[in-house]
């Protein structure tokens, strides 16, 4: 491993659950995505956009609980402001999203 960080680094990073409550096509994006609207309780609403198109359809992830950073900067992404990052395993061009075992409260905390 090359890029060992502290405790205290990994502290810095707000994990949160969320529900994905909208999913749009997103034709802009350079690699095939989706825009995604996600509730993370009481810190509001915030969108993503996520290249998980190869294992998921917008009908799968509607109301699809999921892990994400959510104290990234925005970030502008063709027309479109992303403001939160999912987490998913990666294997090539499929992500496998991390999600909760058992629904909880939007905004929980992960750690």
């Amino acid at each position: 491993m090359d890029n060992i960080i502290t405790f205290e680094d990994f502290t810095k990073i707000d994990l949160r659950i969320g529900t994905i409550i909208e999913v749009n096509d997103f034709p802009e994006a350079r690699n095939p995505a989706y825009q995604l609207t996600i509730d993370f309780g009481d810190l509001g609403i915030k969108k993503s956009s996520a290249q998980i198109t190869t294992l998921y359809t917008k009908e799968q992830l509607i109301q699809k609980q999921i892990v994400a950073v959510v104290n990234f900067p925005k970030k502008q992404i063709a027309k479109f402001m992303s403001e939160c990052l999912l987490l998913g395993a990666v294997d090539g061009k499929d992500v496998i999203l991390l999600n909760p075992e058992n629904r909880v409260k939007n905004g929980l905390a992960v750690s």
